[in-house]
């Protein structure tokens, strides 16, 4: 929500932070150490631009609405920070925007459409309205890069690979504030963190490194997700393909009509399959138990990786707020024990802040 009455006062030097997914926006105020000062959110998929082109949805809104909201702000920001989803092999590190930067990120729209894409049109938008504010883009694949080779490789053909076509992992910005939280707990733990939300993944992370991860070359790969299949098997997408489906169609269905909602068959949100299944929707039931299923393999997994595990952080919009889910975890895990389970609010906007604070001038 809004607050006006907090944006006087201004120090120089603040970061402003965009996270643009696939049909909302959050913006935030952060002091370079990571501290929020302000921030908000807009969902742009449908409203006042309904009926126009997702980019002139999203262009709408934020002509109509951040102009307004930063207003008297402006002066005090020196630097702005994009969450990008997908920075392919080159970009491991934030990287500061210019043409160039901007094409190769072009280029990487296909691995991450429903990320990528929008968090490009907010950075063109943001050039024009304050072209004098330095740009960062920091990567969600970049906390992975500490993956093994073992860990990173598909055993697919040698020229395959020679394509740069590996595991490089997502949600690496939340993950990697999950394992700074945990560190401050004061000894070298074996982590594995379960970012649950409209996306879903798991990281083994030891010494603060991601060691293994559930998402691969694109974030369609691992657990069951609101809209996204997950990992299915490589020879169903070959007989969809030659049954006569097309590239589109069948991205368009492992994106946008699969996981919680093509399982239930009635919402991508776990609030109302929760509800729905309570009073005996059959649907709800089989999306939550195929949810469960995938993730108490995949944290399996991940000790394996680890050889055992100290803590289980959940986080996102489902791990902090599912209390089922953390009973139901609890039960189900207890042949691990011991281990703590911790609920960590997802913080990728004070990760971007403190890195943007760090790299810029």
């Amino acid at each position: 929500m809004t607050e006006p009455a907090t944006l006087a006062g201004e120090v120089a030097g603040e970061v402003l932070v965009l996270n643009a997914g696939s049909s909302s926006l959050k913006v935030s105020v952060h002091t370079r150490a990571g501290d929020c000062l302000w921030r908000d959110q807009r969902s742009w998929s449908v409203g006042a631009a309904e009926g126009a082109a997702p980019e002139q949805r999203l262009e709408a809104v934020l002509d109509a609405w951040l102009p307004g909201a930063l207003a008297g702000r402006v002066t005090g920001l020196s630097v702005a920070g994009h969450r990008v989803v997908h920075g392919g092999e080159r970009f491991t590190a934030p990287v500061r925007l210019d043409a160039a930067v901007l094409a190769v990120l072009e280029e990487l729209v296909p691995l991450a459409p429903l990320h990528n894409g929008p968090a490009l049109r907010v950075m063109r938008w943001l050039s024009r309205w304050q072209p004098g504010i330095t740009q960062w883009a920091c990567f969600d694949t970049a906390f992975h890069g500490t993956l093994p080779e073992a860990a990173r490789t598909y055993a697919i053909p040698a020229h395959w690979r020679a394509e740069g076509l590996r595991r490089f992992g997502f949600h690496g910005l939340n993950h990697q504030h999950v394992a700074e939280t945990v560190a401050r707990r004061g000894k070298e733990l074996r982590l594995i963190s379960c970012h649950l939300g409209a996306g879903c993944s798991l990281c083994a992370i030891r010494g603060g490194r991601s060691i293994a991860t559930t998402m691969g070359y694109t974030p369609l790969e691992g657990l069951v997700m609101a809209t996204r299949s997950g990992s299915i098997d490589p020879g169903l997408l070959l007989h969809q393909l030659r049954r006569g489906i097309t590239a589109e169609e069948l991205d368009h269905g492992l994106q946008q009509q699969s996981g919680l909602l093509g399982l239930s068959g009635l919402s991508a949100s776990m609030k109302d399959l929760r509800q729905a299944a309570a009073a005996g929707h059959a649907g709800a039931q089989l999306a939550i138990a195929v949810f469960r299923h995938q993730l108490l393999q995949g944290i399996g997994a991940m000790a394996a990786s680890l050889g055992g595990v100290d803590v289980i952080a959940l986080t996102g919009g489902i791990g902090e707020h599912d209390r089922a889910l953390g009973e139901e975890l609890e039960a189900a895990l207890a042949w691990l024990e011991p281990f703590e389970l911790l609920r960590i609010p997802a913080d990728e906007e004070g990760v971007i802040a403190r890195h943007c604070g760090a790299a810029a001038p």
